[in-house]
């Protein structure tokens, strides 16, 4: 029986799913916003927020911590110069899940898991489609 055991498998071992999670919130907090299944959002979700407070926190060993936990000193910098500042006057709930419907090849659940303050920047295709509408003649 699984009684208060927190926390879902997600069909992987310990070390694939620490892992998962890891690269799952590096990336959040290094684009703002990712794709990815419900399952795996509402699993890295906790994590992410963890860390998130962990930049708050901004000291040596926060630091430290969060290094352990992301392995990577790219993300970590950004997570403690950009991003937790960002969340200062905010107790908690960094985080959001969009739902985006199921994915074409197996039907699965997709979600975008974002930063709450996450703001789109328009898309290298959507750039150059609005300066080819700019520069084409207008139609008569």
């Amino acid at each position: 029986m699984r009684h208060q055991r927190t926390g879902k498998k997600l069909g992987r071992d310990s070390a694939h799913r620490k892992a998962l999670y890891s690269n799952l919130a590096g990336a959040l907090i290094e684009h703002g916003r990712i794709e990815t299944t419900e399952a795996k959002a509402k699993a890295v979700k906790p994590f992410a927020e963890k860390m998130i407070t962990l930049g708050k926190r901004g000291d040596l060993h926060a630091r430290r911590q969060a290094l352990a936990a992301l392995r990577s000193n790219d993300v970590v910098h950004h997570l403690f110069a950009e991003v937790a500042p960002r969340f200062a006057e905010r107790p908690g709930g960094y985080t959001r899940i969009l739902r985006l419907g199921p994915r074409q090849g197996d039907a699965a659940a997709m979600v975008y898991l974002e930063l709450v303050d996450f703001e789109p920047t328009p898309s290298q295709y959507a750039l150059s489609r609005a300066r080819q509408a700019e520069s084409a003649p207008p139609a008569a």
